[in-house]
């Protein structure tokens, strides 16, 4: 009898530590971090119903054009000067717009930085940028004057589109008629701007 209870209380003991170092595995399965499929110029999966990118070498640009609205503002400056040199104080307008809302034309199969940068050279606007490879795009560095790390480590040029701030760079965003397309000045990665933590690029775009 004392064996058949001993082997009954052995065999339960197994079947404990089974079930403990299954708990344990599933544990660990639960709170592993499940990778995230980036395209090959590191770009997060685009969410549901936004535009996917548009590669600048595969897209053609053709004579049909149409009208999209094009702002720079550099708002969060006006209360955030201080961030700023003496000497590039005097670049934040008064209300903070660099380039007020218009409507601009577009050709077919332009992106946010060919309407940029046409309109900057338009306006007489200084504007400065460098191509990254790593994102296949171009990023914006400054603005009228007004750059990258001026107002502190996390400050730079983002862009936004219908209210989205897009995660791939402006030379990957193909624009489509009635866009709303709006660059905006951060101090704190887009946080302060409405864009959350948007890194970029626009490099994090």
């Amino acid at each position: 009898m004392k064996r058949i209870v001993f082997a009954f209380f052995s065999v339960f003991l197994l079947l404990m530590a089974c079930q403990a170092q299954e708990i344990d595995t599933v544990n660990e399965f639960a709170n592993a971090e499940i990778p995230v499929e980036q395209d090959k110029y590191q770009t997060d999966p685009i969410p549901a119903g936004k535009p996917a990118p548009v590669e600048p070498q595969d897209a053609t640009i053709n004579d049909g054009s149409f009208a999209v609205s094009l702002l720079v503002e550099c708002k969060v400056l006006i209360d955030n000067l201080e961030k700023l040199d003496k000497n590039k104080r005097e670049l934040v307008p008064a209300d903070g717009v660099i380039f007020p809302a218009t409507n601009v034309t577009v050709y077919e199969g332009e992106s946010v930085f060919n309407v940029l940068q046409r309109e900057m050279k338009r306006a007489k606007i200084h504007f400065e940028f460098v191509n990254t490879p790593i994102y296949n795009s171009a990023y914006i560095e400054g603005i009228n004057n007004l750059y990258e790390f001026d107002a502190g480590e996390l400050s730079g040029w983002l862009y936004k589109v219908n209210d989205w701030f897009p995660n791939y760079g402006c030379s990957r965003y193909q624009l489509k008629p009635g866009d709303v397309v709006e660059w905006i000045f951060t101090c704190d990665l887009g946080r302060d701007v409405g864009g959350g933590a948007v890194g970029g690029e626009q490099r994090e775009e």
